[in-house]
């Protein structure tokens, strides 16, 4: 009996964290709407932006999406005047791939946007409840 009540709590949690996650999910979709972004492109916009250029290997690994992917969610944003690629000042046969001045105004616009939703998701948590939660989600990543 206590096995099966065990196993049901867990698939209730486990339902609850996806249900969670969806919902954050849809927020910050709903965020990047203004924007017209899909997620990965906010979050390839991001690996750009934050490393003052990058790899389209390293856009690739941020993502987790192969790199024939990658090249698909840079064309986009290249397409829209967000990123540029040029050389590698280290390495001549490579290309980084570095933010325009439009993309990075355009990161910044959208990271606003999507802290407020995750401040609005989280906000109904208390700060010790909030760091609880941070604390318990980074050990079941690591």
């Amino acid at each position: 009996m206590w096995v099966r009540a065990t196993v049901g709590a867990m698939a209730d949690l486990s339902e609850a964290l996806m249900h969670a996650s969806r919902a954050l999910r849809r927020r910050m979709w709903s965020s990047l709407e203004d924007w017209d972004l899909s997620p990965h492109q906010a979050r390839a916009l991001r690996t750009v932006c934050g490393h003052d250029g990058a790899r389209l290997s390293e856009v690739a690994a941020h993502l987790r999406i192969a790199p024939r992917s990658a090249t698909e969610v840079v064309d986009s944003l290249e397409a829209r005047g967000l990123v540029a690629r040029q050389p590698d000042p280290a390495d001549r046969r490579a290309v980084l791939v570095v933010a325009t001045d439009e993309g990075r105004a355009v990161h910044e616009a959208a990271d606003r946007l999507r802290g407020a939703a995750a401040e609005d998701f989280f906000g109904r948590l208390d700060a010790c409840e909030r760091e609880e939660l941070a604390t318990l989600l980074r050990r079941l990543v690591d």
